[in-house]
């Protein structure tokens, strides 16, 4: 399956009156030129995001190895624009690649991405909307109406390093059996919590994130 990357966005931080971090990155560029992608190290500190030349500035909720890379595709972006009628351009959710083609809500949980010749990365899990995202919409409401469309994207870690660049392939090159996919992992997790034991028992899922959702479990009566 062979599919694309149309943009690579780094960011440049901006001032940021949504949280008290007083600056965001979530101000995404497209860039032109290959951009070096590496696993970032721990999230608060090592390098925060998985991109070089990217910046994040919220560290306790953002980057770090787990969420080295975040993917959204350009048709949730339509589907958003018809919802919303106003444009919507790449990059605008904070996202750092751009896809065409990939069903990124559809990801498993721990399946393969092999980005153009050497870059592959890893679907963690789906982004948890902001105060800073729902500011930089300027919709009412928006953190609720993100959360109930169940179209969070996917945050990736880098398990090869390499270059990224726009229009690279991208190519699943291995997908678990236990088929729990970005989007019904993100229901449970805002939604549906009958369905969070079979969620924090796969593979792939961030440690800090399972023993928050083992947290979670309903209590058995």
């Amino acid at each position: 399956m062979n599919l694309a990357v149309p943009e690579a966005n780094p960011a440049k931080g901006v001032g940021n009156p949504a949280k008290g971090v007083g600056i965001t990155g979530i101000n995404k560029q497209p860039v032109g030129h290959p951009v070096r992608v590496r696993a970032p190290g721990p999230k608060t500190t090592g390098l925060h995001s998985g991109l070089v030349g990217d910046q994040i500035f919220d560290v306790a909720h953002h980057g770090g190895d787990d969420q080295a890379v975040y993917a959204y595709a350009r048709e949730d972006y339509d589907w958003w624009q018809a919802r919303l009628g106003r444009r919507l351009v790449n990059g605008l959710f904070g996202e750092n690649l751009t896809t065409e083609g990939v069903d990124v809500n559809g990801a498993v949980i721990g399946e393969r991405w092999r980005v153009g010749p050497r870059l592959v990365l890893q679907p963690t899990f789906g982004r948890i909307p902001c105060a800073t995202f729902q500011h930089k919409m300027g919709e009412p409401r928006w953190v609720k109406t993100f959360a109930g469309a169940n179209r969070p994207g996917a945050y990736l870690r880098v398990l090869e390093p390499g270059e990224v660049c726009a229009g690279d392939p991208v190519t699943v090159e291995d997908r678990p059996a236990h088929g729990v996919t970005i989007a019904l992992a993100f229901r449970a997790y805002l939604v549906e919590p009958r369905l969070l034991p079979g969620l924090v028992e796969i593979d792939g899922l961030p440690d800090d994130l399972r023993e928050t959702l083992a947290e979670r479990l309903p209590r058995q009566r």
